[in-house]
């Protein structure tokens, strides 16, 4: 709101005090928003770290399995076509302030060798059982770090939005609060000023 447009009446005043007193309920409302997203960001975050090194040690001892198979039976591409694809994931969302983050859904299965055993062996097997493992630690990574982005991405906005509110917004309407306030306030001195002349005025004519 630009002062130079305003007129300086009591309706101008308290529907620029209203707007003030909604815009720093805005404000409030979009750092309680910002902070809530911020607590479940770093939440999925810890949740990684405290999963890092059992993330890292399942992939590689997956890979390293998965190298010794091609080595001892030749490239396993074959073997891997028998086992069925697992269509057992589903994802649901869940909103935290507005924000859709997904949840990935999964019961493990006991585990059961897909494959024949003629043309296998026994570091097959590992490799196998290994990924089952780094399957389930996947969908945790694939949950937290879709749901981190989200989050992040939310974050920026609603801080974009907090910074307009509190350095353009807010102070805009307290300054021309201030103006309105003033200039009513200085045009109450001039009519009172006016009438005290008026008043003198007539008592000399009598």
């Amino acid at each position: 709101m630009q002062t130079s447009q305003v007129f300086a009446t009591k309706g101008n005043l308290l529907q620029a005090k209203k707007s003030l007193a909604l815009a720093k309920m805005g404000f409030e409302l979009m750092d309680r928003k910002r902070n809530i997203l911020i607590r479940e960001m770093m939440t999925l975050v810890d949740k990684v770290k405290l999963m890092r090194n059992e993330i890292t040690e399942a992939y590689a001892t997956g890979y390293y399995y998965l190298q010794q198979a091609n080595i001892s039976t030749g490239v396993i591409s074959n073997i891997a076509s028998q086992v069925r694809i697992d269509d057992t994931v589903r994802i649901t969302y869940r909103s935290v302030m507005g924000v859709e983050v997904p949840s990935v859904i999964y019961e493990p299965q006991p585990i059961v060798i897909e494959y024949g055993l003629n043309d296998t062996n026994s570091r097959v097997d590992e490799a196998y059982i290994q990924f089952q493992k780094v399957k389930q630690l996947t969908m945790v990574l694939v949950e937290v770090d879709n749901s981190v982005y989200r989050l992040a991405a939310a974050i920026r906005k609603t801080q974009k939005r907090a910074n307009a509110l509190k350095n353009i917004v807010i102070p805009n309407f307290e300054y021309t609060v201030k103006f309105i306030t003033e200039a009513l306030e200085e045009k109450e001195r001039e009519e009172f000023s006016r009438l005290k002349v008026i008043k003198a005025v007539k008592e000399k004519e009598n």
